[in-house]
């Protein structure tokens, strides 16, 4: 499985949405579904995924499907 099927498998599971729903537009902001608890579901799927750890800052800052992809990039993670 590639980085970015890995990816939106996580955000498909957790949101319950489908591939077509992922892009930039999804926001924290404009998914109704995506409140505290699902945030920390998100975080600790992608941290179990690609076997990283985030700093508390990126975790703040993780707010949508494209932010997320700049932000593991930052742990080696290449989409």
């Amino acid at each position: 499985m590639t980085n970015i099927e890995k990816y939106n498998e996580v955000f498909k599971s957790i949101f319950g949405v489908e591939d077509d729903a992922l892009n930039d537009s999804f926001t924290f902001e404009k998914i109704e579904s995506w409140d505290s608890m699902a945030h920390l579901s998100l975080i600790s799927a992608l941290e179990d995924a690609f076997e990283v750890m985030f700093e508390t800052e990126d975790i703040l800052h993780f707010g949508g499907y494209g932010n997320g992809k700049k932000i593991l990039s930052k742990y080696g993670v290449s989409f």
